[in-house]
Protein backbone atom coordinates (compact mmCIF):
# COMPACT_ATOMS: atom_id res chain seq x y z
CA UNK A 1 0.00 0.00 0.00
CA UNK A 2 1.28 3.44 -0.87
CA UNK A 3 0.10 6.49 1.10
CA UNK A 4 0.49 9.84 -0.60
CA UNK A 5 0.01 13.09 1.30
CA UNK A 6 -1.06 16.40 -0.15
CA UNK A 7 1.06 19.54 -0.34
CA UNK A 8 2.59 20.87 2.84
CA UNK A 9 0.72 23.56 4.71
CA UNK A 10 1.93 26.17 7.12
CA UNK A 11 1.48 25.46 10.81
CA UNK A 12 3.33 24.09 13.77
CA UNK A 13 1.33 20.89 14.34
CA UNK A 14 2.70 17.63 12.99
CA UNK A 15 -0.60 16.89 11.30
CA UNK A 16 -0.63 20.27 9.60
CA UNK A 17 2.97 19.83 8.41
CA UNK A 18 1.85 16.72 6.55
CA UNK A 19 -1.23 18.30 5.07
CA UNK A 20 -3.65 16.62 7.49
CA UNK A 21 -6.20 18.69 9.38
CA UNK A 22 -5.96 18.49 13.15
CA UNK A 23 -9.40 16.84 13.30
CA UNK A 24 -7.68 13.74 11.94
CA UNK A 25 -9.54 11.03 10.12
CA UNK A 26 -12.80 12.95 9.96
CA UNK A 27 -11.30 15.41 7.49
CA UNK A 28 -9.10 13.12 5.44
CA UNK A 29 -10.09 11.05 2.42
CA UNK A 30 -8.53 7.64 1.83
CA UNK A 31 -7.46 5.37 -1.00
CA UNK A 32 -5.17 2.40 -1.44
CA UNK A 33 -2.84 2.87 -4.36
CA UNK A 34 -1.32 -0.51 -5.26
CA UNK A 35 1.68 -0.70 -7.50
CA UNK A 36 0.99 -1.68 -11.09
CA UNK A 37 2.07 -5.24 -11.85
CA UNK A 38 5.74 -5.31 -12.72
CA UNK A 39 5.97 -1.56 -13.21
CA UNK A 40 7.14 -0.35 -9.81
CA UNK A 41 4.72 2.57 -10.18
CA UNK A 42 1.76 3.50 -8.04
CA UNK A 43 -1.76 3.57 -9.37
CA UNK A 44 -3.59 6.81 -10.03
CA UNK A 45 -4.90 8.59 -6.93
CA UNK A 46 -7.50 11.34 -6.71
CA UNK A 47 -6.56 14.99 -6.80
CA UNK A 48 -8.39 18.15 -5.78
CA UNK A 49 -8.91 19.40 -9.31
CA UNK A 50 -5.76 21.43 -9.74
CA UNK A 51 -3.38 18.49 -10.00
CA UNK A 52 -2.40 18.34 -6.33
CA UNK A 53 -2.82 14.95 -4.67
CA UNK A 54 -5.21 14.70 -1.73
CA UNK A 55 -4.48 12.53 1.30
CA UNK A 56 -6.97 9.72 1.78
CA UNK A 57 -7.88 6.98 4.32
CA UNK A 58 -10.61 4.36 4.97
CA UNK A 59 -12.85 6.81 6.82
CA UNK A 60 -13.37 9.00 3.77
CA UNK A 61 -16.97 9.81 2.90
CA UNK A 62 -18.43 7.86 5.80
CA UNK A 63 -21.82 9.19 6.96
CA UNK A 64 -22.03 11.53 9.93
CA UNK A 65 -23.48 8.82 12.18
CA UNK A 66 -20.10 7.06 12.19
CA UNK A 67 -18.38 9.94 14.00
CA UNK A 68 -18.86 10.76 17.67
CA UNK A 69 -18.49 14.50 17.17
CA UNK A 70 -21.13 14.63 14.47
CA UNK A 71 -23.58 12.02 15.73
CA UNK A 72 -23.41 12.49 19.51
CA UNK A 73 -21.52 15.55 20.72
CA UNK A 74 -22.69 17.73 17.86
CA UNK A 75 -26.44 17.14 18.11
CA UNK A 76 -29.01 17.87 20.84
CA UNK A 77 -29.35 14.97 23.29
CA UNK A 78 -32.97 14.34 22.31
CA UNK A 79 -31.97 14.01 18.64
CA UNK A 80 -29.39 11.24 19.03
CA UNK A 81 -30.80 8.33 17.05
CA UNK A 82 -28.71 5.13 16.80
CA UNK A 83 -31.52 3.13 15.22
CA UNK A 84 -30.57 -0.10 13.40
CA UNK A 85 -29.88 0.33 9.70
CA UNK A 86 -31.33 -2.97 8.53
CA UNK A 87 -34.50 -3.22 10.61
CA UNK A 88 -37.43 -5.14 9.22
CA UNK A 89 -40.84 -3.48 9.03
CA UNK A 90 -43.60 -4.23 11.51
CA UNK A 91 -46.98 -4.14 9.82
CA UNK A 92 -50.14 -3.15 11.63
CA UNK A 93 -51.54 -6.64 11.30
CA UNK A 94 -48.42 -8.36 12.65
CA UNK A 95 -48.90 -10.11 15.96
CA UNK A 96 -46.29 -8.51 18.22
CA UNK A 97 -45.40 -10.33 21.44
CA UNK A 98 -43.11 -9.24 24.28
CA UNK A 99 -41.12 -10.81 27.10
CA UNK A 100 -38.31 -9.87 29.42
CA UNK A 101 -37.84 -6.75 31.49
CA UNK A 102 -39.66 -3.44 31.72
CA UNK A 103 -38.75 -1.95 28.35
CA UNK A 104 -40.74 -4.69 26.62
CA UNK A 105 -43.83 -3.40 28.42
CA UNK A 106 -43.22 0.13 27.16
CA UNK A 107 -42.77 -1.15 23.62
CA UNK A 108 -46.01 -3.08 23.93
CA UNK A 109 -47.92 -0.04 25.14
CA UNK A 110 -46.46 2.23 22.46
CA UNK A 111 -47.29 -0.25 19.71
CA UNK A 112 -50.81 -0.62 21.04
CA UNK A 113 -51.26 3.15 21.15
CA UNK A 114 -49.91 3.42 17.60
CA UNK A 115 -52.54 1.00 16.35
CA UNK A 116 -50.49 -2.17 16.12
CA UNK A 117 -51.66 -5.63 17.07
CA UNK A 118 -50.17 -6.34 20.49
CA UNK A 119 -50.57 -10.07 20.81
CA UNK A 120 -51.80 -11.64 24.05
CA UNK A 121 -52.73 -15.32 24.17
CA UNK A 122 -53.38 -15.60 27.91
CA UNK A 123 -56.27 -13.28 28.73
CA UNK A 124 -58.25 -12.72 31.91
CA UNK A 125 -61.48 -14.65 32.41
CA UNK A 126 -64.50 -12.82 31.07
CA UNK A 127 -65.91 -10.38 33.60
CA UNK A 128 -62.66 -9.90 35.52
CA UNK A 129 -62.42 -6.26 36.69
CA UNK A 130 -59.58 -4.36 35.03
CA UNK A 131 -57.75 -3.65 38.29
CA UNK A 132 -57.81 -7.32 39.21
CA UNK A 133 -56.65 -8.38 35.75
CA UNK A 134 -53.70 -6.00 35.96
CA UNK A 135 -52.80 -7.16 39.46
CA UNK A 136 -52.81 -10.75 38.22
CA UNK A 137 -50.63 -9.74 35.26
CA UNK A 138 -53.06 -10.52 32.48
CA UNK A 139 -51.78 -8.51 29.51
CA UNK A 140 -48.61 -7.33 31.23
CA UNK A 141 -46.79 -9.57 28.79
CA UNK A 142 -48.16 -11.69 25.98
CA UNK A 143 -48.63 -14.57 28.41
CA UNK A 144 -48.53 -14.72 32.20
CA UNK A 145 -44.89 -15.70 32.54
CA UNK A 146 -43.98 -12.68 34.65
CA UNK A 147 -40.60 -11.01 34.38
CA UNK A 148 -37.96 -12.96 32.48
CA UNK A 149 -34.79 -11.22 33.57
CA UNK A 150 -32.15 -13.51 32.15
CA UNK A 151 -31.85 -15.79 29.18
CA UNK A 152 -31.81 -19.21 30.82
CA UNK A 153 -35.33 -18.50 32.09
CA UNK A 154 -36.50 -17.94 28.52
CA UNK A 155 -34.90 -21.10 27.16
CA UNK A 156 -36.42 -23.15 29.95
CA UNK A 157 -39.82 -21.51 29.47
CA UNK A 158 -39.84 -22.89 25.94
CA UNK A 159 -38.63 -26.29 27.08
CA UNK A 160 -41.18 -26.47 29.89
CA UNK A 161 -43.95 -25.50 27.46
CA UNK A 162 -43.00 -28.30 25.08
CA UNK A 163 -42.29 -30.91 27.74
CA UNK A 164 -38.56 -31.29 27.18
CA UNK A 165 -37.72 -29.94 30.64
CA UNK A 166 -39.72 -30.91 33.72
CA UNK A 167 -38.27 -29.18 36.80
CA UNK A 168 -38.23 -30.89 40.15
CA UNK A 169 -39.64 -27.74 41.76
CA UNK A 170 -43.42 -27.63 41.57
CA UNK A 171 -44.55 -25.03 44.11
CA UNK A 172 -43.37 -22.83 46.96
CA UNK A 173 -45.36 -22.13 50.09
CA UNK A 174 -45.56 -18.59 51.46
CA UNK A 175 -45.50 -17.56 55.10
CA UNK A 176 -49.27 -17.07 55.01
CA UNK A 177 -49.76 -20.70 53.98
CA UNK A 178 -50.67 -19.93 50.36
CA UNK A 179 -48.74 -21.39 47.43
CA UNK A 180 -46.94 -19.79 44.47
CA UNK A 181 -45.36 -20.92 41.22
CA UNK A 182 -41.54 -20.76 41.61
CA UNK A 183 -41.21 -19.73 37.96
CA UNK A 184 -43.70 -16.82 38.19
CA UNK A 185 -44.17 -16.20 41.91
CA UNK A 186 -46.01 -12.87 41.72
CA UNK A 187 -48.68 -13.54 39.10
CA UNK A 188 -51.32 -14.36 41.76
CA UNK A 189 -51.18 -11.78 44.57
CA UNK A 190 -53.49 -13.92 46.71
CA UNK A 191 -51.51 -17.06 45.96
CA UNK A 192 -52.97 -20.51 45.34
CA UNK A 193 -54.80 -22.68 47.84
CA UNK A 194 -52.70 -25.77 47.16
CA UNK A 195 -49.77 -27.18 45.27
CA UNK A 196 -52.25 -28.93 42.97
CA UNK A 197 -53.78 -25.56 42.03
CA UNK A 198 -50.33 -24.24 41.14
CA UNK A 199 -49.71 -27.18 38.82
CA UNK A 200 -53.14 -26.92 37.18
CA UNK A 201 -52.73 -23.19 36.54
CA UNK A 202 -49.26 -23.79 35.14
CA UNK A 203 -50.56 -26.36 32.67
CA UNK A 204 -53.09 -23.83 31.35
CA UNK A 205 -50.37 -21.19 31.16
CA UNK A 206 -47.89 -23.34 29.27
CA UNK A 207 -50.54 -24.25 26.71
CA UNK A 208 -50.97 -20.54 26.00
CA UNK A 209 -47.20 -20.13 25.77
CA UNK A 210 -47.11 -22.80 23.06
CA UNK A 211 -49.85 -20.98 21.16
CA UNK A 212 -47.92 -17.74 21.51
CA UNK A 213 -44.63 -19.08 20.17
CA UNK A 214 -46.30 -20.85 17.26
CA UNK A 215 -48.45 -17.93 16.09
CA UNK A 216 -46.58 -14.67 16.86
CA UNK A 217 -45.05 -12.64 14.04
CA UNK A 218 -42.64 -10.41 15.98
CA UNK A 219 -41.09 -11.15 19.37
CA UNK A 220 -39.58 -8.27 21.37
CA UNK A 221 -37.15 -9.55 24.00
CA UNK A 222 -35.61 -7.27 26.62
CA UNK A 223 -32.54 -8.57 28.42
CA UNK A 224 -32.45 -7.38 32.01
CA UNK A 225 -29.84 -9.20 34.11
CA UNK A 226 -27.08 -11.77 33.93
CA UNK A 227 -27.30 -12.51 37.65
CA UNK A 228 -30.00 -14.88 38.81
CA UNK A 229 -30.93 -17.85 40.95
CA UNK A 230 -30.94 -21.53 40.04
CA UNK A 231 -31.79 -24.86 41.56
CA UNK A 232 -28.55 -26.79 40.88
CA UNK A 233 -30.15 -30.21 41.26
CA UNK A 234 -31.63 -29.85 37.77
CA UNK A 235 -30.45 -26.39 36.67
CA UNK A 236 -33.87 -24.75 36.89
CA UNK A 237 -33.63 -20.95 36.46
CA UNK A 238 -35.74 -18.81 38.78
CA UNK A 239 -36.86 -15.17 38.52
CA UNK A 240 -36.38 -14.58 42.25
CA UNK A 241 -34.52 -16.21 45.09
CA UNK A 242 -36.64 -18.41 47.35
CA UNK A 243 -37.71 -16.51 50.43
CA UNK A 244 -38.37 -13.27 48.54
CA UNK A 245 -41.89 -13.99 47.28
CA UNK A 246 -42.39 -17.54 48.50
CA UNK A 247 -40.40 -20.58 49.49
CA UNK A 248 -37.57 -20.84 52.00
CA UNK A 249 -33.99 -20.00 51.14
CA UNK A 250 -31.53 -22.81 51.73
CA UNK A 251 -27.99 -22.12 50.45
CA UNK A 252 -27.45 -25.86 50.16
CA UNK A 253 -30.28 -26.09 47.61
CA UNK A 254 -30.12 -22.82 45.68
CA UNK A 255 -27.28 -20.89 44.07
CA UNK A 256 -26.78 -17.42 42.68
CA UNK A 257 -25.33 -17.63 39.17
CA UNK A 258 -23.66 -14.89 37.15
CA UNK A 259 -23.65 -15.76 33.46
CA UNK A 260 -20.92 -14.63 31.08
CA UNK A 261 -21.39 -13.34 27.56
CA UNK A 262 -20.74 -16.77 26.06
CA UNK A 263 -23.50 -18.41 28.08
CA UNK A 264 -25.95 -15.59 27.32
CA UNK A 265 -25.19 -15.79 23.60
CA UNK A 266 -25.58 -19.57 23.66
CA UNK A 267 -28.94 -19.20 25.40
CA UNK A 268 -30.11 -16.65 22.84
CA UNK A 269 -29.08 -18.82 19.91
CA UNK A 270 -30.72 -21.81 21.55
CA UNK A 271 -33.97 -19.95 22.03
CA UNK A 272 -33.96 -18.62 18.46
CA UNK A 273 -33.44 -22.13 17.12
CA UNK A 274 -36.29 -23.42 19.26
CA UNK A 275 -38.62 -20.60 18.24
CA UNK A 276 -37.87 -21.04 14.53
CA UNK A 277 -38.47 -24.79 14.87
CA UNK A 278 -42.14 -24.09 15.62
CA UNK A 279 -42.46 -20.73 13.85
CA UNK A 280 -39.97 -20.40 10.97
CA UNK A 281 -41.24 -16.98 9.88
CA UNK A 282 -40.91 -15.34 13.29
CA UNK A 283 -38.88 -12.15 13.61
CA UNK A 284 -37.11 -11.10 16.79
CA UNK A 285 -36.00 -7.77 18.25
CA UNK A 286 -33.48 -7.99 21.09
CA UNK A 287 -32.70 -5.06 23.35
CA UNK A 288 -31.04 -4.45 26.73
CA UNK A 289 -32.99 -2.80 29.52
CA UNK A 290 -31.50 0.53 30.63
CA UNK A 291 -32.94 0.08 34.13
CA UNK A 292 -30.17 -0.83 36.62
CA UNK A 293 -30.45 -3.91 38.81
CA UNK A 294 -32.07 -3.22 42.15
CA UNK A 295 -29.67 -5.38 44.18
CA UNK A 296 -26.77 -7.77 43.75
CA UNK A 297 -26.03 -10.88 45.77
CA UNK A 298 -22.37 -10.77 44.77
CA UNK A 299 -19.82 -9.47 47.27
CA UNK A 300 -19.19 -6.21 45.46
CA UNK A 301 -20.77 -2.81 44.97
CA UNK A 302 -24.08 -2.89 43.12
CA UNK A 303 -22.70 -0.34 40.62
CA UNK A 304 -19.96 -2.76 39.62
CA UNK A 305 -22.37 -5.67 39.31
CA UNK A 306 -24.75 -3.59 37.23
CA UNK A 307 -22.01 -2.39 34.90
CA UNK A 308 -20.81 -5.94 34.39
CA UNK A 309 -24.33 -7.21 33.83
CA UNK A 310 -25.18 -4.66 31.15
CA UNK A 311 -21.81 -5.11 29.43
CA UNK A 312 -22.26 -8.88 29.28
CA UNK A 313 -25.81 -8.61 27.96
CA UNK A 314 -24.85 -6.04 25.35
CA UNK A 315 -21.86 -8.08 24.19
CA UNK A 316 -23.94 -11.24 23.87
CA UNK A 317 -26.71 -9.45 22.01
CA UNK A 318 -24.12 -8.00 19.65
CA UNK A 319 -22.73 -11.43 18.87
CA UNK A 320 -26.16 -12.87 18.14
CA UNK A 321 -27.47 -9.86 16.21
CA UNK A 322 -24.44 -9.59 13.95
CA UNK A 323 -26.38 -8.97 10.75
CA UNK A 324 -26.18 -12.53 9.48
CA UNK A 325 -29.86 -13.11 10.21
CA UNK A 326 -32.09 -10.25 8.95
CA UNK A 327 -34.95 -11.61 11.06
CA UNK A 328 -33.03 -11.00 14.31
CA UNK A 329 -32.24 -7.35 15.04
CA UNK A 330 -30.70 -5.50 17.99
CA UNK A 331 -32.35 -2.25 19.09
CA UNK A 332 -30.24 0.14 21.22
CA UNK A 333 -32.63 1.26 23.95
CA UNK A 334 -29.85 0.89 26.51
CA UNK A 335 -27.55 3.20 24.56
CA UNK A 336 -30.23 5.85 24.06
CA UNK A 337 -30.99 6.13 27.77
CA UNK A 338 -27.50 5.76 29.22
CA UNK A 339 -25.44 7.42 26.49
CA UNK A 340 -23.27 10.50 26.93
CA UNK A 341 -25.78 12.77 25.21
CA UNK A 342 -28.56 12.61 27.81
CA UNK A 343 -25.90 12.62 30.57
CA UNK A 344 -28.27 11.14 33.13
CA UNK A 345 -31.25 13.32 32.20
CA UNK A 346 -33.38 10.28 31.44
CA UNK A 347 -33.18 8.90 34.98
CA UNK A 348 -35.46 9.98 37.80
CA UNK A 349 -34.11 11.07 41.18
CA UNK A 350 -33.59 7.46 42.25
CA UNK A 351 -31.08 7.11 39.37
CA UNK A 352 -32.80 3.90 38.35
CA UNK A 353 -36.26 4.48 36.96
CA UNK A 354 -36.68 6.12 33.56
CA UNK A 355 -38.37 9.45 32.87
CA UNK A 356 -41.22 9.79 30.42
CA UNK A 357 -38.92 11.84 28.19
CA UNK A 358 -36.45 8.99 28.04
CA UNK A 359 -39.10 6.45 27.16
CA UNK A 360 -40.44 8.82 24.50
CA UNK A 361 -36.97 9.13 22.95
CA UNK A 362 -36.58 5.37 22.83
CA UNK A 363 -39.97 4.89 21.24
CA UNK A 364 -39.40 7.58 18.59
CA UNK A 365 -36.29 5.73 17.52
CA UNK A 366 -38.02 2.35 17.71
CA UNK A 367 -40.93 3.44 15.55
CA UNK A 368 -38.55 5.19 13.16
CA UNK A 369 -36.67 1.94 12.69
CA UNK A 370 -39.45 -0.62 12.57
CA UNK A 371 -42.49 1.47 11.58
CA UNK A 372 -41.19 4.49 9.65
CA UNK A 373 -44.66 5.47 8.45
CA UNK A 374 -45.57 6.11 12.08
CA UNK A 375 -42.29 7.63 13.23
CA UNK A 376 -43.85 11.07 13.61
CA UNK A 377 -46.95 9.88 15.43
CA UNK A 378 -47.17 10.74 19.14
CA UNK A 379 -46.64 7.87 21.52
CA UNK A 380 -49.72 7.56 23.69
CA UNK A 381 -49.72 7.69 27.46
CA UNK A 382 -48.84 4.41 29.08
CA UNK A 383 -51.39 2.46 31.07
CA UNK A 384 -51.26 2.61 34.84
CA UNK A 385 -49.67 -0.82 35.06
CA UNK A 386 -46.87 0.08 32.68
CA UNK A 387 -46.26 3.44 34.32
CA UNK A 388 -46.16 1.82 37.72
CA UNK A 389 -43.62 -0.77 36.64
CA UNK A 390 -41.31 1.86 35.22
CA UNK A 391 -41.76 4.08 38.25
CA UNK A 392 -40.91 1.21 40.54
CA UNK A 393 -44.13 1.36 42.56
CA UNK A 394 -45.71 -1.90 41.47
CA UNK A 395 -44.22 -4.97 43.11
CA UNK A 396 -46.62 -7.12 41.10
CA UNK A 397 -45.33 -6.21 37.66
CA UNK A 398 -41.65 -5.80 38.49
CA UNK A 399 -40.61 -8.93 40.37
CA UNK A 400 -37.26 -7.38 41.25
CA UNK A 401 -39.00 -4.81 43.49
CA UNK A 402 -39.91 -7.71 45.79
CA UNK A 403 -36.27 -7.88 46.87
CA UNK A 404 -36.43 -4.47 48.54
CA UNK A 405 -39.83 -5.21 50.04
CA UNK A 406 -38.56 -8.47 51.50
CA UNK A 407 -35.80 -6.74 53.47
CA UNK A 408 -37.66 -3.56 54.41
Amino acid sequence: MTVIFGPRRSGSGAGERHGIAQDGIEKVRAVNAPAGPGTGKTADVPDDGDGSIVATNPYSDLPAERFWRKAVAGVPPFAVDPRPKTAFAIRREDRVATAGSCFAQRVAEALREAGFNYYVTETAPEGTPRAEAEARQFGTYSARYGNIYYTRQLVQLFDRAYGTFQPELTAWQRQDGRWVDPFRPTIEPAGFASEAEVIAARDVHLAQVRTLFETLDVFVLTLGLNEGWRYPADGAALPLAPGVAGGVFDPALYACVTAGAGEIAEDLRGFLARLRSVNPASRVIITVSPVPMIATYRDRHVLESNGYSKAVLRAAAGEVCDGADPATVYFPSYEIITGSGPAGRYFNDDLRTITDAGVGHVMRSFLGAFAPNLAGAPVGAASYATKAEFAGVSGVICDEEEIERSVA
